[in-house]
């Protein structure tokens, strides 16, 4: 992998890759995690308006927790590869079953360490947040999710039924501190 990735937060400068992104988890199927109602914006700016809203507690909606959004690109054709969101704190859903970060990377990019990458350039992310250590949690039998959180020092703490979405979730914690 010799491409050059980067986190970026998007911007409407990205409007034709993000909508590329989110055509192809349409037309292939798969769970959209870390990107926040993408699935349903046919309009980047739409979705970018509500990105901006949940970056400020003033502004996002009582239900929901403030939340930072990155898309993972790599140059120098500025594809979004992945995106990956942070929570800065929790609600009762989150503390339970999806912890502070939330990512995919699309179908075609898949396998590449790109995950792995991306949740380790987002670490540093979390600790200007002032987040020290960070729940993360992946579906019960996601082999590669549950490497990308081992490989960034993820702890394992216990495994959770959802009954809502009627899954079992591991749990796994990283220390924010020690990533580089």
């Amino acid at each position: 992998m010799n491409d050059e990735l980067i986190l970026v937060e998007p911007t409407m400068e990205y409007d034709r890759q993000i909508q590329a992104y989110r055509k192809e988890f349409l037309t292939f199927g798969g769970s959209m995690d870390g990107c926040g109602s993408l699935r349903r914006f046919e309009n980047t700016q739409d979705w970018l308006d509500q990105v901006e809203a949940l970056k400020r507690p003033e502004t996002t909606p009582p239900d929901l927790v403030p939340m930072t959004q990155y898309l993972y690109v790599r140059l120098p054709e500025r594809k979004v590869i992945g995106v990956i969101q942070i929570r800065h704190c929790f609600n009762d859903i989150l503390e339970k079953y999806a912890g502070h970060i939330g990512y995919s990377v699309a179908p075609s990019e898949r396998r590449k360490g790109y995950a792995t990458r991306m949740l380790h350039l987002v670490l540093p992310e979390c600790r200007k947040l002032g987040l020290e250590r960070i729940l993360v949690c992946c579906l019960e039998g996601n082999e590669g999710s549950r490497k990308v959180i081992l490989s960034n020092g993820g702890v394992y703490e216990s495994t959770v039924y959802w009954p809502e979405r009627n899954v079992e979730l591991e749990r796994y914690w990283i220390d924010t501190t020690a990533a580089e």
